[in-house]
């Protein structure tokens, strides 16, 4: 593999503007196929196989008023002090304000309180549920601003309205954030790389990768249905691992030159590419490997967004090989700065890394304390992950100050918390002799449950066959009360059905938010299994060892670990809850199963780019120890500098004023310093250092049946000793 992937990396730097031009074509034509062959994104949400499913399939059918999945709100009104919402003034407002909401363009009914039961029993505060003809990603910043234009009118008449419900949640904006990680980003490529042309070129390889990515991706949606929110993962990633690889070429292309004065450039950009490429080809198909498996989910968006994500990693892989050799042709010698008239062997490079030197002569001369110490710091910050609780997020996790927190905190003090997350049973009596009787002996039987407020009286469809009741739990949309009803109803359901033969279905966007949690948890440990278990094949046929990729694997579920239990003791226990402005709530579901998919990839990025230079130092003639020592002196300083990168991205995502934004950048940049600083440049290396020549052991049956991939490049650099170094471009 090196010696192919050098000729890459040579020919790509010679012929520089032909493959400039090709990847400019492609660029522009991915462009021009977004516009013109894109289509509609899809909107839709489905979990094949589960109940919730199950009934918004029903509700689309014989209550489409009444879609699952269609946007909803809640307008809470109450009264000043000494009036009351029965009073004729306020029902006025109250009625002027629903009016205003009706018509609205998307809206497709209001609930009126007074005619459905919406005001709370000392009349006090009065509620109205408001159902949108579309779903939430179709809800336009202009919906919600006339959505809230109509409170002010209920506000001008002395009454407090607030508004809650997903149709009241815009979909947040991070431009600030990846503004900020991307100059996060540039400041941490100049210091690394020495020279404001180098650090720009990680960048634009970056911005081609993804430009075409994504391109192509929206121009999918003219053949195929995909979700809007598939560009999400694909921009993250794509910027994550774009970086990096860009980062691993070009600092191997720079020390090529530094450690060979006089060596062609075209040579050096061939040996980079042929060394470091091939640990980008490696961890590059981690990546895809980690991300394509999110499929076995079972979430359709889900497929789509992982499957989108590893076409960018794909794309990031292929413009790292040949598009950043090409624009090391067109920089030329700038691409060193002031290093140009400073290269001496390695007086240059080992500037930069002796500080990285020190640090690994002293990890590998006492590696027990060092492993001791580092395991123990990640098992401490691991504590709080035996609390995990999953969920989806709600209004109550909302900012204080925000009207959809307001909304939530008046509805659960004036009616109850169960008001905020009802349940949705439906009661299919097709083919019954009494739809009615079925529906009232399951209403009953569900009232008489634990957990159970009030049951609402039953809607029927105009066929009369199937009804559907509004259940108001005592507890709130994500506490565990509200869970064990769902499963109290269902398990009930079981023999109402065979006592009246009515089918009975328990939906909603509460019964939704528990089916999806129960659906990723149970398929996280399925998910690790195959992600961990083929990457390790990967990991053994790349370093030709066992115990190399066990470790790798097992540091990696140290550093998931740790950030769960970081995650728990902020967002769920409630640490420094002010700090990142979070209100104690469950985990989004989502983000264990993501965490673990992009992490992975990123693990694996610094442990292959790592350890590859120990093999490749090992192989090259030194002792074990030594070997450990040198490779990690070469590579501590790209993997440290990559992984500040992407602190860097990720944590531009606390400073959102979404807690679930917050969220999703604390873990991820958690996890990022976690694996990169605690495993992989102290972790590894002290256990490299214990196993000493048994970390390269391999059975030699095995030896045999392996492929032998060089990705040391040891048969690269016999073609070198023999051959000369090539010449110049």
């Amino acid at each position: 593999m090196a010696s192919y992937l050098y000729r890459l990396g040579r020919a790509s730097f010679i012929h520089r503007r032909f493959v400039a031009g090709i990847w400019i074509v492609l660029l522009v034509g991915s462009m021009v196929a977004a516009v013109t062959l894109s289509g509609p994104t899809s909107s839709a949400f489905t979990l094949p196989g589960t109940e919730a499913q199950q009934g918004i399939d029903t509700l689309r059918e014989r209550f489409p008023e009444l879609a699952a999945d269609s946007a909803h709100a809640r307008v809470v009104f109450v009264a000043p002090d000494g009036a009351s919402m029965t009073d004729a003034a306020s029902m006025a407002a109250v009625g002027e304000v629903l009016a205003e909401i009706q018509a609205l363009p998307k809206v497709a009914f209001v609930m009126d309180p007074y005619a459905t039961g919406g005001v709370n029993p000392d009349g006090s505060a009065a509620l109205a549920q408001v159902v949108y003809a579309v779903t939430l990603i179709d809800v336009s910043d202009a919906d919600r601003e006339a959505l809230a234009a109509a409170a002010e009118t209920g506000r001008a008449a002395g009454l407090t309205v607030e508004m809650g419900g997903d149709a009241f949640q815009a979909i947040p904006e991070q431009g600030v954030a990846e503004i900020l990680g991307l100059a996060i980003a540039a400041v941490v490529l100049f210091i690394t790389l020495g020279s404001l042309v180098a650090a720009g070129l990680p960048l634009l390889t970056g911005v081609t990768g993804i430009g075409i990515s994504v391109g192509l991706v929206v121009a999918a949606t003219g053949f195929l249905e995909i979700s809007s929110l598939s560009f999400i993962l694909a921009l993250m990633i794509g910027l994550a691992v774009s970086v990096d690889y860009a980062l691993f070429i070009i600092s191997r292309y720079q020390g090529e030159l530094s450690d060979n004065v006089g060596l062609a450039p075209d040579e050096a950009a061939g040996r980079a590419v042929g060394t470091a490429g091939s640990a980008v080809v490696f961890a590059g198909l981690t990546v895809a490997i980690a991300l394509s498996a999110l499929s076995i989910v079972g979430i359709p968006i889900l497929t789509q967004m992982s499957l989108g994500a590893a076409l960018t990693v794909v794309m990031a892989v292929a413009v790292a090989l040949t598009l950043m050799p090409a624009l090391l042709g067109f920089a030329g010698m700038r691409v060193m700065g002031k290093m140009t008239d400073r290269l001496r062997g390695h007086e240059l490079m080992v500037k930069h890394e002796i500080g990285w030197l020190r640090w690994a002569r002293s990890v590998t001369r006492r590696p027990i304390p060092f492993l001791i110490g580092a395991i123990a710091i990640l098992l401490i910050a691991a504590i709080p992950v035996l609390d995990l609780r999953l969920g989806l997020p709600d209004d109550g996790t909302a900012g204080e100050e925000t009207t959809k927190r307001k909304a939530y905190d008046l509805i659960s003090q004036r009616f109850g918390s169960g008001f905020n997350g009802p349940l949705t049973v439906i009661v299919d009596a097709t083919g019954e002799a009494d739809p009615e009787a079925a529906t009232d002996t399951a209403a009953s039987a569900i009232a008489g449950l634990d957990g159970v407020m009030f049951v609402a009286p039953a809607m029927f469809s105009q066929t009369g066959d199937t009804a559907v009741l509004n259940v108001i739990p005592l507890g709130g949309p994500s506490s565990d009360a509200t869970a064990q009803l769902v499963t109290d109803i269902r398990a009930a359901a079981v023999d109402l059905e065979a006592e009246n033969g009515a089918d009975i279905v328990v939906t909603g966007i509460t019964a939704i938010a528990i089916d999806v949690s129960d659906k990723l948890s149970d398929a996280m440990l399925p998910y690790l299994i195959v992600v961990v278990g083929l990457a390790f094949l990967l990991l053994m046929l790349a370093f030709r060892s066992i115990l190399v990729p066990l470790t790798a694997a097992l540091g990696f579920v140290l550093t998931i670990a740790a950030t769960f239990g970081v995650v728990v003791a902020v967002f769920q226990w409630g640490w420094f809850a002010d700090v990142f402005g979070a209100t104690p709530a469950p985990i989004i579901s989502l983000l264990p199963i993501f965490l673990i998919g992009v992490v992975f990839g990123l693990a694996m990025d610094y442990q292959v780019f790592l350890v590859t230079r120990m093999r490749e130092e090992h192989v090259h003639g030194l002792e074990a120890v030594r070997a450990v020592v040198a490779g990690y002196g070469h590579g501590a300083r790209v993997v440290a500098a990559a992984a500040a990168v992407m602190i860097g991205v990720f944590g531009g995502f606390i400073l959102a004023e979404d807690p679930l934004v917050t969220s999703i950048g604390l873990a991820f940049a958690v996890a990022v310093l976690f694996d990169a600083y605690v495993v992989r440049l102290t972790i590894i290396p002290a256990v490299m250092a214990v196993l000493g020549e048994r970390a390269w052991w391999l059975p030699r049956w095995l030896d045999r049946i392996l492929p032998d991939v060089d990705v040391e490049g040891a048969k690269l650099e016999h073609r070198m000793n023999g051959n000369g170094t090539g010449s110049g471009a």
